[in-house]
């Protein structure tokens, strides 16, 4: 016997390997939708109407000069004048004009419509789910 024969032999019987993989599954779907909803609010709100009162006020007297518009309170006076030939040019005032700014307050009461939304999920199980 030589000297190769006399040494053990080692044979490879067996090998194992392993392979992963991934891949996707499908397990369930998710739905999201809005949902809108409108409710009439009733509302109330201080509203301010302003008027303007107009009021012709004849003076009929003879002036020196224009007379500039001038502020009386809450009225604007006005003053019209008119050119009259008498042996001499004179002014005249004829009238004043008068606006007078008046302010009230009242309520309102109105019906506003108020929207408000909403998210809904949904979850779908998923096709091959035996709990489906």
């Amino acid at each position: 016997m030589t000297s190769s024969e006399n040494e053990p032999q080692t044979l490879l019987a067996v090998e194992e390997q392993v392979s992963v993989a991934k891949r996707r599954q499908v397990t369930g779907t998710v739905r999201a939708r809005t949902l809108s909803h409108e409710r009439e609010q009733p509302v109330e709100a201080d509203l301010s109407v302003e008027t303007l009162e107009v009021e012709r006020v004849p003076i009929g007297r003879f002036v020196d000069g224009p007379i500039p518009d001038r502020q009386d309170g809450d009225t604007t006076v006005i003053s019209v004048i008119e050119e009259v030939a008498i042996v001499e040019v004179r002014l005249k005032l004829v009238e004043e004009v008068r606006i007078t700014r008046r302010t009230e307050s009242r309520k309102m009461t109105g019906e506003v419509t108020l929207r408000r939304q909403e998210v809904v999920i949904d979850q779908d199980p998923a096709p091959d789910d035996p709990a489906a």
